[in-house]
């Protein structure tokens, strides 16, 4: 697994700084070109020059996309995985009559294909049509992508899989890879930095698990940064910094036990550690040495902990240090002994916390492996936010996940799709519904963005909430990259 200690929200910035940088250069030359025609022609050019400006930058290039449409997607599967070369005939995605797809039903599976935007595809989201499903890509998309065939079995095996374009062209030419079913009975334990993780990467996951297994849910830290919201509730005085983001990670650290509860996850299986957002990674800088909270002040994780099942090793002296965070660990997973344990991405997801909080539970692992102690079986990933793409997955809610951006090569992962029927996707979004964090009211600027870009590029947002995640998170599928126990050595080794 990889160790990588800054390098993931570093790369992230430097996007970030690097968009910005040319969204300035680009106002700055349509400003003069507006000077320009206002000083040769007529003075009404400049107000209307703006405003059709700032519609266009709003519909057009609001969006985070911190990389070419026209780079293809680089992915490495394990040597063993099942792979056949296919062709998209007459809008039908054809087999070789030698590939047996008897298990396809419940097999994850992904078509490696290259898609390329029609004219129309510059301004309007390209999108695939598969069987039942849609996915949508980047406009101006050039390249090789991932389509996720997950579900699709039945049409497969019958050779009437429809594949359709809208806005982009499909190669001829693809890559049918099958990864083999996972074991659904397992004890599983989900890492969460912060309290609405676990039900964005995997609710789906962990409900159905929940009917038949045993599953538990670690969250790191109390959420009780970035509060402004949560001063308003103080009345006409309104709360200070302190007490907004006080309440706020009370708030959530209660979320982090309770909600779990909707997906069949009692309290008995959620543990709330009370560490304080963005400050993980100068924790494991300096292990012991206490980190309190940016916004409340407060160095004491004992404050959240008082509804945990069982003493924790850090609850000696509430101190948020990197080692009382390693030893909280290596107790949670003494105590539910998982068969697999769910965590961020380290490479793929470029949060912070979520970078951290993969360190934590890898030197949390070696140090339980070291004691010739219990070990899970394998480790599942996911990425609730990408260096690369604010947006992903594209589209619109209750529609299918394609893999996301990887324009490095990642490590060679084997894939799991975790399908979500239409009562799941609705439980989801009840469930987020519930996170506080996700109640915040949409601002003026984003509500006049949406209505632009709904009247203008037919995007669409659910009913379900306002709040970005519930468009992004609510999907027909979920989707993990799987890695084997034991852990390789880490990248700083």
């Amino acid at each position: 697994m990889s160790d990588v200690v800054d390098t993931p929200p570093a790369r992230k910035q430097v996007l970030l700084q690097r968009y910005r940088r040319r969204k300035r250069l680009a106002m700055a030359a349509v400003l003069l070109a507006l000077g320009g025609l206002t000083a040769s022609l007529s003075w009404w050019l400049l107000p209307l020059g703006l405003l059709l400006a700032w519609v266009i930058h709003e519909v057009a290039f609001a969006d985070h996309l911190f990389y070419s449409p026209q780079q293809d997607y680089l992915y490495r599967f394990p040597p063993d995985t099942r792979s056949v070369a296919c062709t998209v005939e007459e809008g039908r995605l054809c087999l070789p009559a030698s590939f047996d797809v008897a298990d396809a039903a419940a097999a994850t599976m992904f078509l490696k294909l290259h898609l390329r935007r029609t004219w129309l595809g510059y301004w309007f989201d390209p999108a695939v049509q598969i069987g039942d499903d849609c996915q949508t890509f980047e406009r101006g998309v050039d390249g090789v992508r991932y389509l996720n065939l997950s579900g699709q079995g039945a049409q497969l095996r019958a050779g009437d899989l429809r594949l359709q374009g809208r806005f982009c062209r499909l190669a001829a030419q693809g890559e049918l890879f099958v990864f083999a079913p996972r074991p659904a009975p397992a004890r599983t334990l989900i890492v969460a930095p912060h309290a609405d993780d676990a039900e964005l990467a995997a609710f789906g996951l962990y409900s159905t698990l929940a009917k038949e297994g045993e599953v538990s849910i670690v969250t790191l830290t109390q959420g009780e940064i970035e509060a402004d919201h949560i001063r308003r509730l103080g009345g006409d005085m309104g709360l200070t910094q302190a007490q907004a983001a006080r309440l706020k990670g009370r708030l959530r650290s209660w979320d982090s036990l309770a909600i779990p509860l909707w997906g069949g996850v009692p309290g008995t299986h959620c543990v709330q550690l009370g560490y304080y957002c963005l400050r993980l990674p100068e924790m494991r800088a300096a292990p012991d040495t206490p980190f309190a909270s940016r916004e409340s002040g407060d160095a004491d994780t004992r404050l959240v902990r008082r509804n945990n099942p069982f003493p924790l090793p850090g609850d000696r002296d509430g101190q948020p240090t990197w080692s009382n965070l390693l030893a909280d660990l290596v107790a949670c997973f003494s105590h539910y002994r998982p068969q697999r344990i769910l965590m961020p991405h380290p490479e793929l997801d470029p949060h912070a916390d979520h970078v951290a909080a993969a360190q934590a539970v890898a030197e949390a692992l070696r140090q339980l492996a070291a004691g010739a102690a219990w070990q899970p079986e394998e480790i599942f990933l996911y990425a609730n936010h990408l260096h690369d793409n604010d947006r992903w997955p594209m589209g619109a809610a209750g529609t299918g996940v394609p893999l996301p951006p990887a324009l490095t090569p990642l490590p060679a992962d084997t894939l799991y799709c975790h399908p979500l029927d239409a009562a799941q996707q609705l439980d989801k979004a009840m469930a987020l519904r519930m996170q506080h964090d996700l109640q915040t009211p949409l601002p003026a600027k984003k509500r006049l963005r949406r209505m632009l870009q709904r009247l203008l590029l037919g995007r669409r947002w659910p009913a379900t909430g306002e709040d970005e995640f519930l468009r992004k998170a609510v999907r027909r599928h979920e989707v993990f990259w799987v890695r084997e126990m034991p852990l390789g050595p880490t990248a700083s080794e």
